[in-house]
C-alpha cells in the first residue's frame, strides 16, 4: 500500500464535494493505507477525519462505531489481497501457482506490520475481525482450487479442504517467521511455499498433485 496521504492532500479534500458512497469510499481507502504502516487498532479516527477534510463527528456519520469504521477497513484491506494473490492468466497451472504466492509474499512485505497484528495481535481475537481473515483464508484456498484442472468429489471436499487450511496457517507462520527474522531469500520463501503445496496436494490426494504441478489434463479426476 502506498504512504498515507499528507497534510496537503487531506486539505485539498476540503475543496470537493462528495457524495456519501464516495466519501465513504474515501475515508476506507485512507483507512486501508494507514493500515499498511500500524495495527487496525492503532489507526486515529481523528487523523483519517483531519486527512478526508471533515470533523471527526462527521466520520460517524457514515460509520456509527469505531469498530463498524474498523470493520470496513479490514474487508477493503481483504479485498485487495484477494485482488493482488489473484494470477495472471494465460500461465500454466505451475506458474499460476507460483505466481501467486509471488503476489501474496509482497503484499505481505508491503503491510507486514497489519498483518502480524490481524493474525496474532489483539484483533486476531477479536469476534467482529476474526471472521473476516477466516473468509479470506477461505477464499484463498477457493482461488488456489478453482484453477487446478481437476473435479474435485463432494465426498473427498471435506477432507481436501481441511488439509489446505492447514496449508494456509503453515503459510502464515512461515511468512510471519520471514518477516521477523528474514532467515532466506524472497525466492527461498517463495519455493518452500509453493513445493509445500505440491507435497501436501499430493498426500491429501494425488490427483491434486499432479494438477497442481501441471502434469494432468483438465479432464482428470481427483
Amino acid at each position: 500500500m502506498s504512504p498515507v496521504k499528507s497534510r496537503s492532500q487531506g486539505e485539498s479534500a476540503k475543496r470537493v464535494r462528495l457524495s456519501p458512497d464516495e466519501r465513504r469510499l474515501q475515508l476506507i481507502t485512507l483507512g486501508a493505507r494507514m493500515l499498511g504502516q500500524r495495527a487496525i487498532e492503532d489507526i486515529s479516527v481523528s487523523e483519517i477525519a483531519e486527512q478526508a477534510g471533515i470533523s471527526r463527528g462527521l466520520l460517524f456519520h457514515y460509520f456509527p462505531t469505531k469498530q463498524d469504521f474498523h470493520l470496513a477497513i479490514v474487508h477493503h484491506a481483504n479485498a485487495e489481497l484477494l485482488e493482488r494473490v489473484t494470477p495472471e492468466p494465460g500461465l500454466g497451472i505451475y506458474a499460476k501457482l507460483r505466481d501467486s504466492i509471488e503476489r501474496y509474499i509482497d503484499y505481505v512485505s508491503e503491510n507486514r506490520t497489519s498483518y502480524a497484528a490481524l493474525l496474532r495481535g489483539p484483533t486476531s481475537m477479536s469476534p467482529e475481525l476474526a471472521p473476516l481473515v477466516d473468509q479470506t483464508r477461505d477464499a484463498i484456498i477457493g482461488i488456489i482450487l478453482a484453477e487446478a484442472p481437476v473435479h474435485i468429489g463432494e465426498a473427498e471436499r471435506p477432507r481436501l479442504l481441511l488439509g489446505m487450511r492447514g496449508w494456509i496457517a503453515f503459510v502464515e507462520e512461515t511468512t510471519l517467521t520471514w518477516l521477523r527474522t528474514d532467515a532466506v531469500s524472497r525466492e527461498e520463501l517463495i519455493e518452500l511455499l509453493v513445493d509445500s503445496l505440491v507435497a501436501f496436494a499430493f498426500s491429501l490426494s494425488p490427483g491434486l498433485g499432479e494438477a497442481l504441478r501441471g502434469e494432468v489434463s483438465p479432464t482428470t479426476a481427483v
